[in-house]
């Protein structure tokens, strides 16, 4: 893609109403513009981030034998009052009446929707395990929108749903769940931290969430140092027995309210405490959904058996915010290969020189050519300006091709995330990318 015609305005002044670093490089970045309270148009440089980390995710679930589907988001209100939750749900949920007058809402969530589907569909214990998935834009209204997309209104979120006969398979379904989700974040250059936690208006009494230590998260953690030691490239590999697990399940967090120091086992020199974001949330609830909206199979013996259930969410456009906060300098953004909107920033140093723009132009062909995604600079600006953007922006590689380096027959490649700069030629450039 050329700058030149691309939609990409990037803002020089950091906005008033932006209070964390993620809300002021998403807006400077032009990756989202807002558009009222909590609520934002992504621009062509965030959508690319967003679709990225998007499949990601569904590749994972995929990967743990989720199947896919898409639920509407706007729910009628009976669906709820079976469940007994449209009344205590609160004002976080959008109630509206349609033109017949009668009661919808924009869905915060998906238990009821997904429970009258497979109750509609599924009549046999043979048809179970089943777990159903979809990303989908949700709403909450949320009494002080902040932060962005952090705490957004509205938010694109995948949510999973799992239906099993008996209480072992589910807790079995709720641990793949648990290993899809390290493994989806450790993808996303991220290693999330479980935190059992409270359930909230989802219900049940088994929860974890996942949390990404960062300076400037909302959530206090404490946890045990042996957390430490597990490394990206264990959770990449992890299954449900593997030893990264084993230790996360028995070592995992807990948050500032929930930890106790008179009673808390952990020594104290194995003791950290850091900040966190939450990026995911599992539940297991049993048959609260499955006995409210009488939703039942057949067992083996022939009797009605309500499915225990669980839910599981992760907060796909959340996770820009997130990514971000974990990953940037005083410079700007520094994404991780896996989600960067392209992985190459091309500059073009001197647009004015006929040699210069000709060995531009033919190392963007030979980059688009191998399949590498490529941002090239060709605009007629000054060389410092289109460094700061490349560098706000944060594509993991940086090439320049000046005057100098023409006459010599290399470029200048720069690695984002610790600036290392070296030259090269324009093959030994290529096979670098390639190889990586």
């Amino acid at each position: 893609m050329r700058l030149s015609s691309y939609f990409m305005p990037v803002l020089k002044e950091t906005p008033a109403e932006a209070q964390i670093v993620s809300h002021r490089l998403m807006l400077r970045a032009c990756l989202v513009r807002q558009q009222g309270a909590g609520i934002y148009a992504w621009l062509p440089l965030g959508l690319r981030v967003l679709r990225k980390i998007e499949q990601i995710v569904r590749e994972e679930q995929n990967r743990a034998g989720a199947i896919e589907v898409l639920m509407p988001t706007i729910q009628s209100a009976e669906l709820w009052r079976e469940s007994g939750r449209y009344d205590a749900y609160g004002p976080e949920m959008l109630r509206i009446k349609d033109r017949h007058d009668r009661d919808m809402l924009f869905g915060p969530t998906n238990e009821e929707m997904i429970t009258t589907i497979f109750r509609d569909c599924v009549k046999s214990y043979r048809d179970l395990p089943r777990n159903l998935y979809h990303i989908q834009w949700k709403f909450r209204d949320e009494v002080r929108p902040r932060f962005g997309v952090m705490r957004g209104r509205e938010f694109l979120m995948k949510d999973a749903y799992s239906f099993d006969l008996n209480a072992e398979g589910a807790h079995a379904s709720y641990n793949a769940m648990f290993v899809a989700y390290l493994r989806t974040f450790a993808r996303l250059g991220l290693v999330a931290v479980p935190v059992r936690a409270p359930t909230g208006p989802i219900g049940g009494d088994l929860s974890h969430e996942f949390q990404i230590l960062a300076e400037t998260g909302e959530s206090e953690l404490f946890y045990d140092a042996a957390l430490e030691s597990i490394s990206r490239e264990d959770l990449l590999e992890a299954t449900t027995d593997s030893p990264a697990v084993t230790k996360l399940l028995s070592l995992y967090a807990m948050e500032s309210e929930q930890h106790d120091a008179a009673t808390c086992t952990v020594p104290k020199d194995q003791l950290r405490q850091k900040r966190g974001i939450e990026v995911g949330h599992i539940f297991y609830f049993g048959t609260k959904y499955t006995k409210a909206m009488g939703c039942t199979v057949s067992g083996p013996d022939g009797s009605q058996v309500y499915p225990e259930m669980g839910s599981y969410g992760i907060g796909v456009s959340r996770l820009v915010g997130a990514i971000i906060e974990a990953s940037h300098d005083d410079a700007g953004i520094i994404w991780p290969e896996a989600v960067a909107p392209f992985r190459v920033g091309l500059i073009n140093l001197r647009a004015d020189d006929a040699k210069c723009a000709a060995a531009a132009d033919d190392l963007y062909e030979k980059l688009n050519n191998a399949g590498i995604e490529v941002l090239y600079d060709d605009r007629d600006e000054r060389g410092g300006a289109k460094f700061a953007t490349m560098d706000l922006i944060g594509l993991p590689w940086q090439i320049t091709v000046g005057p100098k380096g023409v006459e010599k027959g290399v470029v200048e490649m720069k690695a984002r995330s610790d600036s290392v700069k070296e030259e090269m030629t324009v093959a030994a450039a290529l096979n670098k990318l390639m190889g990586i």
